[in-house]
């Protein structure tokens, strides 16, 4: 079966960088177009970064221009989105998300897999 498994969340301090990872099995992840999606407490999943199958096109909300990059292996079937700069408004569940007939701004309702996500909190 399809799995999607985000890994490198975790707290760190506002200013800082993390890494996040999606590594994905039981797909073509080659022909997937690929995001990044976010939840917060209390609000709803907004998209965050998108890439296309092979990573010529990336689109990003723009509460993270400039300071979040997405980037794929196709390869590793893994998909990455390095985000600096973190603040404590970023804070929230990071979801990893399949797209088979999406571009790169995806919409959570042409989603074909969600990964489980993972929590990134950033402190003050």
């Amino acid at each position: 079966q399809v799995q999607l498994v985000e890994s490198g969340g975790g707290w760190v301090q506002a200013g800082g960088s993390l890494r996040l990872s999606c590594l994905s099995s039981g797909l073509t992840f080659s022909t997937y177009s690929m995001g990044w999606f976010r939840q917060a407490p209390g609000k709803e999943r907004e998209f965050v970064a998108g890439i296309i199958w092979n990573g010529g096109t990336t689109a990003y909300a723009d509460f993270v221009k400039g300071r979040f990059t997405i980037s794929r292996d196709n390869v590793k079937n893994t998909v990455y989105l390095q985000m600096n700069s973190l603040n404590p408004e970023d804070t929230a569940v990071y979801y990893c998300a399949a797209d088979k007939w999406g571009g790169s701004r995806q919409v959570q309702t042409t989603i074909d897999y969600w990964g489980q996500g993972t929590q990134v909190t950033v402190s003050s």
